[in-house]
């Protein structure tokens, strides 16, 4: 009786290193998402500052061939 009280601890020790081993690699993949994310956002929006850069100098270009 007192191997099985004892492998009940063990068992319960073993479980709950497995459960934080666990959500660990599920924090380590959010963070990893989470980065991906920030990352594909920050591509987004200098690709969308690029162009409208390059559409106001296009249109700045047209009016002054208007105006010449």
């Amino acid at each position: 009786m007192l191997f099985l009280k004892a492998s009940g601890v063990v068992g319960s020790v073993l479980i709950m290193i497995a459960l934080i081993i666990t959500l660990l690699k599920g924090l380590i993949g959010l963070v990893g998402f989470i980065g991906f994310a920030v990352k594909l956002i920050v591509i987004l929006l200098f690709i969308g500052v690029f162009a409208s850069v390059a559409f106001l100098a296009y249109k700045t270009l047209q009016d002054r061939r208007r105006h010449s």
